[in-house]
């Protein structure tokens, strides 16, 4: 009965959509369960470039059921919009199954992320302002609106008056704006539901059906473990748990469901966003590695921002792969690499107070740190076309062993390039 959860093992953009994507081909269902539409799976396929911020990365698949789970921020403006735009470009009909339990991100919880992100100026977490924050904080606060009560007029009203109660308060005298009407946003959410309502259904059902008859199930992580805000480079972190751990709640499965942890891995590190970044590089170093970087380039696929970018970081994804349970990892964008005569490596933390530790520090001595490098010999050729690992020049394979043994996990997939065939996957 394989489960099998993809989740990102140090600040997300390691390349989870298209793994997501290679994986789906032998998989009956692929679920998203936690996040929403504030960050993006870049796939590259037969049917072009695509990035996909809130549908499943499985939508290519058309024998594969997609699954907002009851984990996840749902932005269905984002998601009608996404699904109408796959189709326009001839992909087929995907099928969709969205949680009844799942609950909306609403225009409100979008204004205040714009407002909050304003208002802190230089201090802010540099939000991707899709609401995501304020959304998490209304629905611990059991202020949130589940796509069920989209169905029920009474209760849909009822509970938005009671979320509007103390924003109003907000709008007016925190930020100097104008108070909301519930009936205003009323209206809004009883046009999304009956465009929702063709793929509403209960999908911890469905997927313990599936689970106990043997189905193969993905559980699609967003961001990464260093997100997490349990685990991660707290408070620059996003508001859902990242780790696989997690994912089963998300998702609505047995907590023992889970076989398989792959931990997505950058040959090389990435982030879009604020917080603590040890290795990161900057000039035309950074420039040359963010030109070279992906298909085309180190950018968000959200918001286009020049992702920052620095040299592999064993500290931190050997801790990212240990609270994410890797049992395997996908080691991602080593063709990248190539151009370089020597390829850098943090292999330490130097703290402030001059200790030298090779474990991840808590975000009060990380913001500190400066990395401790050591180097190794780059394989100066063209890898895109290896499709074993025997192929690979021994440099490359020296430097996915370092790999290996820095995080303590196998690399069974690794990627030498965008397209789903530039994919080596050995048996471990």
């Amino acid at each position: 009965m394989p489960v099998t959860a993809i989740v990102g093992a140090n600040w997300g953009d390691e390349g989870k959509g298209k793994m997501t994507d290679v994986l789906s081909a032998d998989s009956s269902y692929v679920v998203r369960f936690q996040g929403g539409s504030n960050a993006g799976h870049t796939i590259i396929n037969e049917y072009g470039k695509f990035a996909l911020h809130m549908l499943p990365s499985g939508v290519f698949n058309p024998d594969v059921v997609n699954v907002i789970g009851p984990g996840t921020a749902l932005d269905a403006d984002v998601l009608l919009k996404e699904r109408d735009e796959l189709v326009a470009r001839g992909v087929p009909e995907p099928k969709l199954a969205i949680s009844s339990r799942a609950q909306i991100v609403l225009p409100v919880h979008r204004l205040f992320d714009e407002l909050e992100e304003e208002r802190l100026g230089a201090r802010s977490f540099g939000s991707t302002k899709q609401g995501i924050a304020p959304f998490y904080a209304d629905k611990y606060a059991k202020l949130g609106i589940q796509v069920a009560d989209l169905y029920d007029e009474h209760r849909l009203m009822r509970r938005l008056e009671q979320m509007l109660d103390a924003k109003n308060v907000l709008l007016e005298h925190m930020y100097g704006k104008p108070s909301m009407r519930a009936k205003d946003l009323f209206q809004t959410l009883k046009a999304q539901g009956e465009k929702l309502r063709p793929y509403v259904v209960d999908t911890t059902q469905m997927l313990n059906d599936a689970y106990r008859n043997g189905k193969t199930i993905l559980l699609e992580g967003q961001l990464g473990a260093l997100r997490d805000p349990d685990h991660g480079i707290y408070p620059f972190s996003t508001s859902s748990s990242t780790l696989a751990g997690f994912a089963t709640v998300g998702a609505g499965l047995p907590a023992s469901a889970i076989d398989s942890v792959v931990a997505v891995v950058k040959a090389y590190s990435s982030c879009v966003g604020a917080g603590p970044f040890v290795s990161e590089l900057e000039g035309e170093e950074a420039e040359q590695l963010r030109r070279r970087g992906g298909d085309a380039g180190e950018y968000g696929a959200l918001t286009g921002r020049p992702r920052r970018v620095g040299w592999f970081d064993a500290v931190a994804t050997r801790y990212g792969c240990m609270v994410q349970g890797a049992t395997e990892i996908a080691l991602t964008n080593l063709d990248v690499l190539g151009y370089l005569d020597q390829i850098p490596v943090c292999v330490a933390y130097e703290l402030q107070d001059g200790t030298v530790t090779d474990r991840f520090p808590v975000s009060a001595e990380l913001e500190h740190a400066k990395p401790v490098i050591q180097t190794f010999e780059g394989w100066k050729s063209d890898i895109s076309q290896a499709r074993t690992f025997e192929e690979l020049p021994e440099a490359a394979r020296r430097y996915i062993a370092f790999i290996e043994a820095s995080v303590q996990a196998k690399a069974k997939y690794i990627s030498v390039g965008p397209r789903r065939d530039q994919l080596i996957t050995r048996d471990i």
